[in-house]
């Protein structure tokens, strides 16, 4: 098997053992930011792919992730903070590691080479038409993320795939292709490193731009988070007083009327008669704040928060 771009190793790692400790960290931290930067090359599909789940979700499909190993720690960890950051249903999202709840325990590697596993959880979490799922995989030949991916297609799910190496059967397969061609790693093949920090900024990415197309962004606001918390309850509460210019506790007695929900509250702020004409307003708005706003008589461009009123904002 040919050597990978992910399996090289690093110009800087000869006598990296023999370092001294502060030279050994430095090249470390070199290499993360030096994958970071592949990022930037990676936006104009992560642009696409982000169109295409966010319009996956609006219609009522689900979003699924399957990878292994470190990769599918990547996947995990965007996927599980999607319904509180985004409010985006649990039911919605489907998780498919190799080695299924094992993994979470062990992270073994023997499961990422079963491909019947793959396939047999992608029809058991019921991916198919109308849905989409992204496959990770540092080196882009991982068997498990190749045969979810396949099966996905198979069942006419959208397929995204995300790999550092290029021209690798992931890559090629997927509908829509995710190259982060990150530099060898400093203790070769070990992905979890450099490769791993470039998937999960593209995750990042991908998930946040999802959540503007379908609404759950205004202004640098999440306004369509869960607030299950007492941290979250106090974050629901600033947000709705940033964006609508109304004290805290006023902001607080507005989310009462919301039953929680941030954008119905913003909008009673605004001016809705109750909870029941928001959330028509927002439905009628495709979720979106902004548009909901110009429904109630206001420009969205031009209402200060700080005056609660049509005003022109003022830019530095």
């Amino acid at each position: 098997m040919a050597e990978t771009r992910t399996e090289a190793l690093h110009q800087n790692a000869e006598g990296l053992d023999i370092q001294a400790p502060e030279v050994i960290l430095a090249s470390l931290a070199d290499a993360q930011v030096e994958a970071a930067k592949v990022v930037r090359n990676a936006i104009p599909s992560i642009a696409v792919a982000a169109e295409i789940i966010a319009g996956r979700l609006q219609s009522g499909g689900k979003l699924a992730y399957a990878a292994a190993g470190s990769s599918g720690l990547m996947a995990l960890a965007d996927a599980l903070e999607l319904p509180g950051t985004f409010g985006i249903q649990r039911d919605r999202i489907a998780i498919l590691i190799a080695g299924g709840d094992e993994a979470f325990r062990t992270l073994a590697g023997g499961p990422e080479d079963d491909t019947e596993e793959a396939a047999g959880a992608v029809i058991n979490a019921g991916i198919g038409r109308g849905d989409c799922l992204i496959a990770i995989s540092a080196s882009g030949t991982t068997p498990y993320a190749v045969r979810a991916m396949q099966e996905a297609a198979r069942g006419g799910a959208a397929t995204i795939g995300i790999a550092n190496n290029r021209d690798s059967a992931l890559l090629r397969q997927a509908q829509t292709a995710i190259l982060l061609e990150t530099p060898p790693e400093v203790i070769a093949g070990s992905t979890r490193m450099g490769a791993g920090t470039a998937q999960k900024i593209a995750l990042n990415m991908l998930s946040t731009l999802t959540a503007v197309h379908l609404g759950h962004v205004h202004d640098g606001y999440m306004v369509n988070l869960t607030a299950d918390n007492i941290k979250l309850r106090d974050r629901a509460a600033r947000i709705v007083a940033a964006v609508s210019g109304r004290s805290t506790d006023d902001a607080a007695r507005l989310l009462e009327r919301s039953g929680g929900a941030v954008k119905t509250a913003i909008l009673l702020a605004a001016g809705a008669d109750n909870a029941d004409a928001a959330e028509k307003l927002l439905e009628g708005a495709g979720q979106r704040l902004r548009p909901a706003l110009s429904a109630l008589g206001h420009d969205p461009e031009k209402w200060n928060p700080l005056f609660g009123k049509d005003h022109a904002r003022t830019k530095k």
